[in-house]
């Protein structure tokens, strides 16, 4: 005898690669990618842990994988635009990207077996600086700088003690009412009359130093933009 099927169930929704590294990457969103195992990944997917190893071999393979997703949401501009705003849309979007994936920021050059989108990425880059003018030894020295200057900046905000301007008043005040403020008189300046000041945002030093390195780039012999 047949078994009646429920016409009003939803259809189950086939399980894929991407469906699990979605779900891996979410997870390691919400809490960290130490918390990261097959039987939570398939918890929230609905299906058996085992059933995963279809489409992921194992821990490493899932890792390169949840990169490789961080790598694809990065947005790089096409070949044809100046060098030095390509170079900064694109250092402006891999911070945005990394603050949706703080788990990310140590893992994105550490992988051994890097994906499509990170190949592209890295291809990307070099091909526009490249066809840009930039030698190949000045177009390694600026990937360099600009991914130090990146991941940096992104690993230093993730770990800062505050967030909102009033978190960010809270932890000063907590630090200069602990030591002599005569004892540290250019610190307590800088706080006092810089970073307690309204409308202060740490994250406000980012395009700054940004297009620091970008001018420096530029004095170094990259191709120097139309006047």
């Amino acid at each position: 005898m047949t078994a009646e099927t429920d016409p009003k169930a939803e259809p189950r929704v086939p399980l894929t690669r991407e469906r699990v590294l979605n779900a891996a990457v979410a997870l390691a969103d919400d809490s960290g990618v130490e918390a990261l195992t097959m039987r939570r990944i398939a918890q929230t997917l609905g299906v058996e842990a085992m059933s995963l190893y279809r489409h992921v071999k194992n821990k490493d393979d899932l890792l390169d994988g949840m990169v490789d997703v961080v790598f694809g949401e990065i947005d790089l501009p096409p070949n044809g635009r100046d060098w030095k705003s390509a170079m900064r849309r694109r250092a402006i979007s891999v911070r945005d990207v990394l603050a949706r994936h703080r788990w990310a920021t140590v893992l994105m050059e550490s992988r051994t077996t890097p994906g499509p989108a990170t190949l592209r990425h890295h291809d990307a880059v070099l091909g526009i600086l490249r066809a840009a003018g930039f030698s190949i030894e000045l177009a390694a020295h600026a990937f360099s700088a600009l991914d130090s200057y990146i991941y940096g900046f992104a690993m230093q905000e993730a770990s800062l003690p505050f967030g909102s301007s009033d978190e960010l008043t809270g932890v000063a005040e907590s630090i200069l009412g602990s030591v002599p403020a005569d004892e540290y008189p250019h610190l307590t300046e800088f706080v006092t009359q810089h970073a307690m000041a309204p409308g202060y945002d740490f994250g406000d030093e980012y395009e700054y130093g940004l297009d620091l390195i970008l001018d420096g780039l530029e004095r170094a012999g990259g191709p120097s933009l139309p006047s």
